[in-house]
């Protein structure tokens, strides 16, 4: 067996160092050899067991009493440093003492140079750590809900599946009522209106690429069934309600007083029902959701400082506070709440109103992405503010980052449809969209990318007899011409009209 050759440690000294560097044409800066002290064999270097001012690689560490320092590798500097060596040698020495000791810097100079590499330094830091301070107090801000579930459902390859959740409350987080002089701008009534219903839900498809967006609209008053509540069928904006409810009076039986805890946890039910009554109607997974309050919508609206939008026909509603001419214009906050929240007027009602939902936010896209909003940290920095109060987000979202990845992505095309109505009906006394899940289904997983699967039985297509009672929809028969969902509309350079 071939034994290795034994080897030793060689400490070099400051000369050593030199002599092999000059050899291997490296530069060496004139103040980083001092003959005297190597003439008396001082080597402050070579006593830590390393070559005096030799390149080290290690990270400096807080704390090191010894750190590394490197050569400036500047090739403009080296030349000019390399051409006074030359001129120098070739001079006649005016000094006869052998090794005298050559002209360095004076130590006030040098005091002066470190001085400022470490205020710069120091300034650098500084940006960094603001930088960093500034982006984490944008992402800490939100309210974040674990409401998905730790064993939901999760697309794959990429792609993922975003709810979002429009809430039709006049309160606030804290289930607060919201102040009179905000209500009326509002124009939606006192806070004992609306209750806990989502007038809006859109799920949103964004594939691996980033590049062609599918969103569809899901209407308010689609009649599903319900899992875990005490009716099995019910509008499909009932199901964060009805949760809410059922949730805080089983809290109370508990003995739970609080009224903060009680609006919390019983919020966090209702999403996470709606977001499982959306998934069984789709038979995708959800990813990623978002929720906004009415006052919400508004507080957004405003900080974006006008909204563009377009309109077929001129409107007047005093529902909403709706009172618009026909084409385009510019809406502020007040405004753009009632134009998005107006169904009364319109040819078809609740199914117009998507379609209003939709051209806006279009049309605010388009708007963020001219502004360069998505690559400024400066302007997401209004937005978010703003978000923070009003927005939940689903636990582990970083916005900030999230929002930045997706406004830089080019030739990017954004599509929103209107899932389809069989017919209007009534229901528990109540109009109500009869709907046919089957289908329903099968078009969101193939727009979505993904393979159909039938809906599991317990989610059944559902339908009303004349009376209003359930009844199975495969005996369905279409008896009038089924409700216009309209057509798909994507981004572009012109602002969509609408109804």
């Amino acid at each position: 067996m071939r034994r290795r050759p034994e080897t030793s440690a060689v400490r070099l000294t400051a000369g050593d160092v030199v002599r092999r560097r000059v050899a291997e044409g490296h530069y060496v800066p004139q103040w980083e050899v001092e003959p005297t002290r190597r003439r008396h064999g001082h080597d402050p270097s070579a006593s830590r067991g390393r070559a005096p001012h030799a390149h080290d690689p290690r990270p400096l560490r807080s704390g090191d009493p010894h750190p590394p320092r490197s050569h400036d590798p500047r090739p403009e500097r080296m030349s000019r440093d390399r051409a006074v060596a030359a001129s120098q040698s070739a001079a006649p020495s005016t000094d006869r003492r052998a090794g005298a000791r050559r002209i360095r810097p004076t130590t006030s100079a040098l005091r002066a140079a470190r001085a400022g590499v470490v205020l710069a330094s120091c300034a650098a830091l500084a940006v960094a750590g603001l930088t960093w301070a500034e982006t984490n107090h944008l992402v800490d801000g939100f309210t974040m809900s674990g409401a998905l579930g730790a064993d939901a459902p999760h697309s794959t390859g990429g792609a993922e599946n975003v709810l979002l959740m429009g809430l039709d409350t006049r309160k606030d987080l804290d289930g607060q009522a919201l102040p009179e002089d905000i209500l009326k701008q509002l124009h939606a009534g006192d806070s004992s209106d609306g209750g806990y219903n989502t007038n809006t839900m859109i799920l949103v498809h964004i594939p691996a690429d980033r590049k062609n967006i599918v969103a569809f609209s899901i209407p308010r008053d689609d009649l599903v069934r319900m899992q875990g509540l005490d009716v099995s069928q019910a509008k499909i904006k009932e199901a964060y309600g009805r949760k809410k409810a059922q949730t805080e009076t089983e809290l109370q039986n508990e003995g739970v007083t609080d009224p903060k805890e009680l609006e919390r946890r019983g919020r966090e039910a209702g999403r996470a029902q709606t977001i499982a009554t959306v998934r069984d109607l789709t038979g995708v997974p959800i990813d990623r959701f978002a929720e906004v309050s009415l006052f919400g919508f508004y507080d957004l609206a405003k900080a974006l400082g006008g909204v563009k939008v377009c309109l077929n026909h001129a409107v007047s509603d005093h529902y909403s506070g709706a009172r618009f001419k026909a084409g385009e214009q510019t809406l502020n906050a007040k405004q753009a709440l009632a134009f998005v929240r107006q169904r009364h007027g319109l040819d078809n009602g609740d199914l117009d109103r998507t379609h209003r939902q939709q051209a806006f936010l279009l049309s605010v896209l388009n708007q963020l992405r001219d502004a360069g909003t998505f690559t400024s940290l400066d302007k997401i920095n209004g937005l978010v503010d703003v978000a923070q109060r009003n927005v939940v987000l689903s636990s582990g979202w970083n916005l900030v980052d999230w929002a930045q990845e997706m406004g830089t992505v080019s030739d990017q095309r954004i599509t929103f449809s209107t899932l389809p109505v069989v017919r209007y009906d009534t229901f528990d006394g109540q109009d109500v969209n009869i709907i046919d899940p089957a289908a329903i289904r099968a078009r969101v997983q193939r727009a979505f990318g993904m393979k159909a699967t039938p809906a599991p039985t317990s989610t059944s297509p559902t339908e009303t007899s004349a009376g209003g009672s359930p009844a199975d929809s495969t005996s369905m028969a279409v008896e009038s011409t089924a409700p216009d969902s309209g057509a798909a509309v994507s981004n572009g350079s012109a602002v969509p009209c609408v109804n």
